[in-house]
């Protein structure tokens, strides 16, 4: 079923059974916990990735390095189980708002106050409760087949629509500024970007007999094409937009990570990225949906 088919009746309006405070998450919260943070360790450890930390460099970072993303990622595997078991008793959206802001503080405790993971808080947080729903609800109800974009629709996009970003945020800025929705309406759509383009470039990679890298790398790219990337706002403007929407697009259309010198030109747009001091924020916290829905969803 797709997000556009999901109607409330589908969902069931009542919760479940509240969780004991202090006691270890069920399996089903434990089993979202471990993917979410599976999904961050995957994102960081892609490369290339323009502009972007990984294991090999800082990318257009002077603040953070691969070790500032491994604290933040282990700062923030209760919140993924927390948010889950939220989502399966169908907590209202201030509840999940709540859980984010606290991972917020937890993620800039163990960094020293950088921002690593603000944007996958709220991506992967939102998924996160989705399949604490499904998990605890599909069985029966049919929407153990519904996406999990569509669940967050359903459930919670009528307060997620009322919701107001934090307006100092560099991405509320930029949206602001240059006309496009950000996250926000990225979740309000149900992820189209993450469903109509970085899961089947994604699985079309693996689907070749290709390396997971290589399926990560392409699913970046195929986000980068086509993501008005709000991080990429900030730093670069609109013509930073451009710039690296243009490069992602040639690089598709020249194969992608299909042809053999696909990684030399991925380097070369990285160091590129680099020099411009870009940093397509968004489309990586994208992929770290992709990887989290992917291993859900099947």
């Amino acid at each position: 079923m797709t997000s556009s088919a999901v109607t409330s009746e589908v969902l069931p309006r009542s919760p479940s059974p509240a969780s004991v405070p202090g006691a270890a998450p069920p399996a089903y919260a434990r089993t979202i916990r471990n993917a979410a943070v599976r999904a961050l360790q995957e994102e960081v450890i892609t490369y290339p990735k323009p502009g972007l930390v990984s294991l090999v460099d800082t990318g257009s970072h002077a603040d953070m390095d691969a070790t500032t993303f491994a604290r933040s990622t282990l700062a923030l595997r209760h919140y993924f189980s927390r948010i889950a078991v939220a989502g399966a008793e169908r907590a209202p959206f201030g509840v999940l708002r709540r859980l984010g802001i606290e991972a917020e503080i937890d993620m800039l405790r163990a960094t020293h106050g950088i921002n690593t993971h603000r944007g996958a808080i709220f991506n992967l947080g939102l998924l996160a409760a989705a399949a604490g729903f499904r998990a605890q609800h599909g069985a029966g109800t049919g929407t153990d087949t519904v996406a999990l974009g569509a669940i967050v629709q359903a459930c919670w996009g009528d307060d997620l629509a009322r919701h107001r970003r934090d307006a100092a945020s560099h991405g509320s800025r930029a949206s602001a500024m240059h006309g496009v929705g950000g996250a926000k309406a990225e979740a309000l759509g149900g992820f189209p970007s993450l469903y109509e383009v970085a899961l089947p470039a994604y699985r079309s990679v693996l689907a070749a007999g290709l390396s997971a890298n290589q399926a990560r790398v392409q699913a970046f790219f195929a986000l980068l094409a086509r993501l008005d990337d709000t991080n990429l706002l900030h730093r670069g403007g609109g013509a930073g937009l451009a710039f690296a929407q243009t490069e992602a697009r040639a690089f598709l259309a020249a194969g992608g990570v299909h042809v053999p010198a696909w990684r030399t030109r991925a380097v070369a747009l990285h160091r590129a990225f680099c020099a411009r001091r870009l940093s397509p924020g968004g489309s990586a916290d994208l992929l770290a949906a992709c990887l989290l829905v992917h291993r859900i969803e099947g």
